[in-house]
């Protein structure tokens, strides 16, 4: 048997030398490989020196509440000062012990991770990359090298971070640091993340909320608290123990926090977006300054990346109460809806129009989920793709547009029932604006010098000249050989003496003024745009008004009070453009006054009778052919309330008076207006008196009705259809009376 030939020990020795030299070799030209840019440039110092985080532009309200956020990074950059020492401590006592000591890279870790990590497999040892290399992680991202990408990527990391540090202060590296981060959800840096998950400023976060967001960085989405509660409640004990093992906290206080629950306030105005609507109106007027600025100035700002701050004049206070007048009269009338709908066999008559046109009818019958939006919130419910697109079809929308007459300010803007799912803005969308018309047909006709004590004909007529136009009033009731004051038409809606008074004016003079209101062409002066034919938008409406309110000017709606840059200079403040005067002040007066009977006794006087509303208001509802749309404007000289209800299509509508103006719209500003009176800021601020002379309310002294001849005065006192648009005061004044008395009392008694 042939004994083993021994190696010589030295021999092992020099072979294992040789080995490791050889080793250590390739691992310096390997790092010299990285370092001259063999793998791709790495960044100077020059570079280096500029770096600066992408930041969300934000949207603020009036009342300085955030609203809306731009980015490409959803980011907001923080300055040093604004970082609470409790959650540098956790950061430091989790991620990087030895931070204040190092130059970028920790020799120590790396012989911790050789050791724990690879040789031993305990993975809680954590890593063994700096908050340095994490930040050039955040900042510089890493590339795929193949099977080569791990010792490069550390590689890069450990030259930039050298450089980096040579550069910055420690502080102005954890300040980097916090504004880099990422937070799951698409939220970069701490103060997003503390808004989002806590909605308040880095600067207010408590001690466990701190040790809540650090947590989040070995994992973000793992430990996002709001997906993953449990975890997250785990992880944020485990940071306020390691601070405790650093000293930042006793062990008292340290386990007395972790007692605690966990407690969110999560903020997301991207998914809950407050104000959609209208920050994404913001967005298309933010774009348009910004091009102006551009080619004035040169300078080119980034709306998504350059972190601007745009201050708005939208008041959330108003805007709230909006949003949940809308929500409690669209729930309740939707049912109403729903039935009236199934009574006619209009869903019937859809189906059977969508089998009809539909291809793939019968694969579309297959039960799904399908996210839909409902007013307990969007839902994911089984239901057929017919049956998905029906809800939508046959649901009510309503837009509510508020705005201060004065100087134009949009106080609330709510182009639907919900941003996320149906974006389209029915405060821009054209629908027949009905009666709500009427007011700016009275308004040329006083400003050419009648009176509001003109008496116009209430009785039916057909013109042949208009293809036998055979228009009625609502209630289909006239008073033939009698006439009606001016004032009292408008303030009923009365259509016939509409019509008259269409004809007195002439169809030029009211183009003229559509015109100065700005409204869409007037594509003919048929008689019917009397009637509120013609389609306006809420917009258009809501700005039309505000010169009724404002003594004859308008002004166009503003939506941007200043725009800055992210350190806070200004880099757009929105100047009051001239007002347009319209019509005189004492028309204005006139209009404001008879409206004001509009509310106290005509078509608006549910918002007294049904609301109790006490404040000053004129007013007027309209309501298109066929319950299609339904409108009711209101205000005061310091705000102008409008909204429109309706389907998304005018195929969809009541067939009773449950789609009025009066039914329909009005609660909806009588619920905003009621929850402004409870309030003594609001009610101060916008609910004010108009203060018109009292000369301008002399014509109430003209009486609503006058005969024409002796045919007229006995069909004025025995017609029975006459009687339903007498006055409702003469009315009840008839009902008190007996015999002679009250046949005098209809010739000599004037109105007071």
């Amino acid at each position: 048997m042939k004994s083993i030939k021994r190696i010589p020990f030295k021999k092992i020795l020099i072979s294992l030398a040789v080995l490791l030299s050889s080793a250590i070799l390739l691992a310096v030209l390997f790092f010299l490989l990285v370092y001259f840019g063999g793998f791709g440039r790495l960044p100077g110092k020059a570079e280096l020196s500029a770096i600066s985080n992408e930041e969300a532009s934000r949207v603020y309200s009036s009342d300085n509440i955030l609203i809306g956020e731009y980015f490409a990074e959803n980011r907001t950059n923080i300055h040093r000062e604004d970082i609470p020492p409790h959650l540098v401590n956790a950061l430091i006592a989790t991620e990087d012990k030895r931070f204040f000591t190092h130059k970028g890279f920790d020799t120590q870790s790396y012989f911790r991770v050789f050791l724990k990590s690879i040789l031993l497999g305990d993975n809680s040892s954590g890593g063994g990359s700096t908050l340095t290399q994490q930040l050039v992680k955040n900042l510089f991202g890493r590339n795929d090298y193949g099977f080569l990408s791990m010792p490069v990527n550390k590689i890069k990391e450990i030259i930039i971070a050298s450089r980096i540090e040579e550069l910055y202060t420690k502080e102005e590296l954890l300040t980097l640091y916090f504004n880099s981060v990422p937070f799951s959800e698409d939220v970069y840096g701490v103060e997003t993340a503390a808004h989002r998950y806590f909605n308040k400023q880095t600067k207010e976060l408590t001690v466990e909320e701190s040790a809540v967001l650090v947590g989040m960085l070995k994992a973000n989405t793992y430990y996002n608290p709001r997906l993953n509660p449990a975890h997250s409640l785990a992880r944020r004990n485990m940071v306020l123990k390691l601070m405790a093992r650093s000293n930042y906290l006793t062990a008292e206080a340290s386990e007395r926090l972790q007692k605690l629950p966990l407690k969110l306030d999560y903020e997301n105005v991207s998914i809950n977006p407050p104000a959609g609507y209208f920050v994404y109106q913001v967005k298309k007027k933010t774009s348009e300054i910004l091009e102006s600025i551009k080619s004035n100035t040169g300078k080119d700002y980034k709306l998504e990346k350059d972190g601007l701050r745009i201050y708005t004049t939208l008041n959330m206070q108003v805007q709230d109460l909006a949003t949940e007048s809308i929500k409690k009269q669209l729930s309740a009338m939707q049912k109403l809806l729903d039935r009236e709908l199934e009574n006619y066999n209009v869903k019937k008559k859809w189906y059977k129009n969508q089998k009809q046109h539909s291809k793939t009818y019968e694969n579309d019958t297959r039960i799904k989920q399908y996210e839909v939006f409902g007013w307990e919130g969007v839902q994911v419910k089984k239901m057929s793709k017919p049956d998905s697109l029906w809800h939508y079809y046959k649901m009510l929308n309503a837009a509510v547009l508020i705005t201060n007459p004065k100087d134009g300010a949009v106080l609330t803007w709510i182009g639907g029932n919900d941003f996320s799912t149906l974006p389209f803005d029915m405060v821009l969308s054209h629908r027949q604006i009905a009666s709500a018309f009427k007011p700016f047909l009275y308004a040329t006709a006083i400003e050419k010098g009648e009176s509001p004590c003109l008496y116009l004909t209430n009785e039916v007529n057909k013109y042949p000249e208009y293809e036998d136009w055979e228009p009625q009033n609502a209630n289909h009731a006239s008073t033939p050989d009698s006439t009606v004051a001016l004032w009292y038409a408008l303030a009923h809606s009365m259509n016939l003496p509409t019509v008259d008074l269409f004809f007195r004016v002439g169809g030029e003079n009211l183009v003229h003024t559509c015109r100065k209101l700005k409204f869409p062409p007037v594509a003919d002066n048929a008689p019917s745009v009397a009637l509120g034919t013609l389609d306006l938008s809420l917009y258009e409406t809501v700005r039309a008004y505000s010169a009724f309110a404002n003594q004859g000017r308008m002004n166009e709606l503003v939506m941007i009070t200043k725009i800055t840059d992210s350190k806070g200079n200004i880099l757009y403040s929105n100047k009051p453009a001239g007002q347009e005067m319209i019509f005189s002040q004492k028309t204005a007066q006139i209009l404001t006054a008879i409206l004001q009977e509009a509310i106290n006794q005509g078509t608006g006087a549910r918002i007294r009778s049904t609301y109790g509303i006490h404040s000053a208001l004129a007013g007027k509802t309209g309501t298109a052919q066929n319950y299609s749309d339904a409108w009711f404007i209101a205000y005061t000289p310091d705000i102008v309330l409008g909204t429109w209800v309706g389907a998304r299509t005018s195929d969809i509508h009541f067939f009773s008076s449950n789609g009025s103006g009066t039914a329909l719209a009005l609660p909806i500003v009588a619920n905003v207006l009621r929850g402004m009176e409870t309030d003594a800021g609001l009610q101060r601020k916008f609910l004010t008196s108009f203060g018109i002379p009292d000369d301008i309310y002399s014509f109430l002294q003209c009486d609503p009705y006058r005969q024409v001849g002796i045919g007229g005065f006995f069909n004025r006192l025995f017609s029975p259809d006459a009687k339903k648009d007498t006055d409702p005061r003469e009315i009840e004044k008839e009902k008190e009376s007996k015999g002679g008395n009250s046949f005098f009392r209809k010739i000599f008694k004037r109105k007071k």
